[in-house]
């Protein structure tokens, strides 16, 4: 909802909203854009700056929220996010969607800067705040200054966006990307996620299905062959062309080579031959994925593959995406998004590969989405958590399962704790020069990485 209001500040309209949390980076950027941030729902929010011509109802809201029984009371004019997205915005861009579980912000971030570094202007919108912009979406700034087409119609831009598989609205059940109508499609990875929302993996694949039913025929489907859940998802029925990228398997039309232990140095190969090698800034099997990926998107728009290619050495990854925060007292304090038990293991992976096997890692977790919350993954947690030295999560008091069990196996390396502050005072107590300690929640953790850092200065 963040970009969203971004891309319509961004049109010249006057811009406002309520969230029930609000914390950076995105706070950050939209305060910076004056962009009016208020606390909670309530009528009073929603007419703080007068009657709204609009109203963008995001889909954590539900009936029953003050603020939504306040817009349908008073007949004022709302719609769903993606909704207003594909009206306001979309329509007037070509559109790359970025579809997966996990992987979706990088990857996004990465085929808009690939077609920014070859010069193609994309509008973009990402979950997150990609370095290399500096803002979480934007217009294409090509958009007011492209030539008209035979018969009057202006040449529409690209526009890279995450497709989310996520609900729509509490009046919109399907996934919010079936809106997006875009022209190529990467499905970078499929599992289970969401449980607030589907009651198992078929529901999700079947809303895949949809998205690609979305797609041209004279449009591209850029597919992970590595993935199997996708392949089913391929079997329902395919309309489009297809493309497919493997770190696997050299038989499919891209594939990628690691070259050096952490992936950061790796080969490209398009239909067998090798097209070039890259050193880039990220870490990790799966980074090497969701770039592959990115680099078939951008070839199935019409880029030539060592073109994408020579972007990346230049990529920086979007802000809380293995970001190195700092380092105290000899400690290297990173943070991440990581929040589901594949991008747990993939991103510890990464960092050890990078690391060595040398230091400690303190895995720090904060189970947040509504899928762990639930303890829809509780049992993959503790495979997922291995690779680290030390483990230690959060246990809030809404959590309803038990940690303790979830995290038996990996023995007196695991501890659970029940605030931030008891996390805080264990961690100074116990890391010594040399240690890595490794943030991972898709909220704010209660700022404890900041603190953290703050704490063990000298």
């Amino acid at each position: 909802m963040g970009g969203l209001a971004v891309l319509a500040r961004e049109l010249g309209m006057q811009v406002s909203g309520s969230d029930q949390n609000v914390y950076p980076p995105m706070s950050s950027q939209l305060e910076a854009l004056g962009i009016e941030l208020n606390r909670g729902y309530s009528q009073e929010s929603l007419f703080a700056a007068g009657v709204p011509d609009h109203v963008v109802i995001g889909n954590a809201l539900s009936r029953g929220n003050l603020a939504v029984e306040a817009v349908l009371s008073q007949h004022l004019d709302y719609q769903s996010g993606p909704e207003w997205l594909a009206r306001a915005v979309l329509l007037k861009h070509r559109v790359l969607a970025v579809a997966g579980t996990h992987g979706k912000t990088t990857t996004t971030s990465i085929l808009a800067w690939i077609l920014q570094h070859a010069g193609k202007n994309p509008g973009f919108l990402v979950g997150g705040v990609p370095l290399n912009f500096g803002v979480s979406a934007r217009l294409s700034p090509q958009l007011s200054t492209s030539p008209a087409l035979a018969g009057g119609q202006p040449k529409r831009p690209p526009f890279v966006i995450e497709a989310d598989e996520y609900d729509t609205a509490f009046f919109d059940k399907r996934s919010k990307f079936v809106h997006y109508r875009a022209e190529i499609v990467l499905l970078n990875n499929l599992e289970f996620d969401h449980a607030d929302i589907f009651p198992d993996l078929a529901a999700i694949e079947r809303q895949f299905h949809h998205l690609i039913r979305t797609v041209p025929g004279d449009g591209y489907l850029v597919v992970n062959a590595d993935d199997a859940n996708l392949a089913r998802v391929m079997a329902m029925g395919c309309f489009s062309r297809v493309v497919q990228f493997s770190v696997s398997n050299r038989g499919a039309e891209f594939f990628a080579e690691s070259l050096s232990a952490d992936a950061s140095r790796f080969a490209l190969f398009h239909h067998g031959r090798l097209i070039g090698e890259a050193n880039w800034n990220l870490v990790g099997q799966h980074n090497l994925s969701n770039a592959l990926g990115a680099i078939a998107a951008a070839y199935a728009y019409g880029m030539a593959p060592i073109e994408a290619l020579q972007a990346l050495p230049t990529f920086a990854p979007p802000k809380r995406r293995l970001e190195y925060l700092g380092v105290a007292s000899g400690v290297e304090i990173y943070d991440d998004f990581a929040h589901h038990p594949t991008a747990i293991a993939t991103t510890l992976a990464g960092l050890r590969a990078k690391l060595g096997s040398q230091r400690r890692i303190y895995a720090v977790l904060e189970p947040r989405s509504n899928t762990m919350r639930l303890g829809s993954h509780a049992h993959e947690l503790a495979p997922a958590l291995a690779s680290a030295d030390r483990v230690y999560l959060l246990r809030r008091p809404e959590l309803p399962w038990n940690a303790e069990a979830a995290l038996a196996p990996l023995g007196d390396k695991a501890h659970i704790l029940a605030s931030s502050e008891l996390m805080l005072t264990q961690l100074q107590a116990q890391l010594s020069a040399g240690d890595v300690v490794l943030f991972m929640s898709n909220g704010g953790f209660d700022n404890v990485q900041q603190r953290l850092l703050q704490a063990l200065q000298p």
